[in-house]
């Protein structure tokens, strides 16, 4: 007779999870929290928590330890972005760029050479940064005009311009899209000191400011046909993969702003007293943030849901669909969330002097980047009716 077993929460850690958790926390707390409100004035990555972050293993999360990676998981990946971002959204924005888009691309589609050649150095202090976006390519992405035309030789010309790139102003190496005649779509691999590549238009960002975005110009970039990703003509197919995590790594991070902004309005109305009262003992106080707590907690349960789904090799439709509904349920959640902490903290909440008013303008970019939030209904929505190729 078998002994029934209760299944574990869907939140739930292993005791290495929780052991992983408890690291990230104390070094964000530790050592990116100090630095966040100079970093946002800024818009920079501080170069010495540049280092510590490779350092501690963050910046080669998934990266196996043959090629000098902390050889974690997917999902150990996804708790560390949030809990960097429960401080500090934009140095989440960017570590998540790196791990989730760049690193997770070449190790899932990229070619044995590629991982041999790249990943050591991504997992050692070379940050990279993922280029699609255009002018009038942005969430009908497919739509850009950077060329890479082919030489007889086999290699590449690149020519155009990418916008709003992420990572850009620290990044060493590039997962870039160009048009390639006659063939499609094409993701290269090109290294920041090629010839021809300048970054231009420091973009001054409303929040995530730490993530250093800017735009890319490419003059005639030579790139070698062996840093294709994928293969020629397939880099819509690499792009909606490496977007489908990419999607759960802003999720986990927008979980984690929330979860942050949470915590800074309940412990402001535990001290804050009004009337002979502290703040917190009031309905109209107390309910809102109760309201935020349960949402944050749903939103935990949908993404790490979805990880674990990623993780088990769920179908490829089922995994954008579920990726989609993370991302777009998160940057509900975190605008929500950092619009009521503003207003607990009242007047407060207003000036830079506490994090809430950082909270607020990093949140907005949540229903932005990665899928604009009304692109990922479109997507849901396509899946619902069948419609989805």
């Amino acid at each position: 007779m078998s002994v029934a077993t209760t299944p574990a929460p869907q939140t739930g850690l292993s005791a290495e999870d929780q052991q992983w958790r408890a690291r990230v926390r104390w070094f964000a707390e530790e050592h990116i929290q100090p630095l966040s409100a100079h970093m946002d004035r800024t818009a920079t990555l501080d170069p010495g928590l540049r280092k510590q972050l490779f350092e501690a293993g963050l910046m080669g999360v998934e990266i196996p330890a043959r090629y000098g990676g902390a050889g974690r998981t997917l999902f150990q990946l996804m708790v560390a972005l949030e809990e960097i971002s429960r401080v500090d959204p934009g140095v989440a924005v960017g570590v998540d760029v790196h791990n989730a888009l760049v690193v997770s691309t070449l190790l899932r589609q990229g070619s044995g050479d590629q991982r041999r050649q790249y990943l050591p150095s991504l997992a050692g202090g070379k940050i990279g940064a993922f280029a699609l976006s255009e002018d009038q390519a942005g969430s009908d992405a497919f739509a850009m005009t950077t060329a890479a035309h082919q030489r007889p030789s086999g290699e590449f010309v690149l020519t155009g311009r990418k916008r709003w790139t992420s990572n850009a102003r620290n990044a060493d190496v590039f997962l870039l899209f160009a048009q390639v005649e006659g063939k499609g779509p094409a993701a290269f691999l090109v290294d920041r000191q090629s010839s021809g590549l300048r970054l231009e238009h420091r973009v001054e960002q409303l929040g995530v400011r730490a993530a250093a975005t800017s735009d890319v110009v490419l003059d005639g970039v030579e790139v070698r046909r062996d840093r294709c990703v994928g293969g020629v003509g397939n880099g819509q197919s690499v792009a909606v993969a490496s977007l489908d995590v990419g999607r759960v790594g802003i999720a986990a991070q927008l979980l984690g702003l929330a979860q942050g902004a949470l915590e800074v309005a309940v412990d402001y109305a535990r001290g804050r007293a009004q009337f002979g009262a502290v703040i917190g003992g009031y309905q109209g106080v107390r309910f809102p943030l109760a309201e935020v707590a349960t949402e944050v907690a749903a939103a935990r349960a949908l993404v790490y849901d979805v990880v674990r789904q990623i993780e088990s090799g769920t179908d490829v439709v089922e995994r954008s669909r579920a990726a989609a509904m993370a991302k777009y349920f998160a940057a509900q959640v975190a605008e929500k969330a950092a619009s009521v902490a503003v207003e607990t903290l009242g007047g407060n909440g207003f000036t830079d002097a506490y994090a809430a008013e950082r909270f607020y303008r990093d949140a907005k970019a949540g229903k932005l980047y990665e899928g604009t939030s009304n692109i990922l209904l479109r997507s849901i929505g396509s899946i619902l009716f069948g419609e989805q190729r």
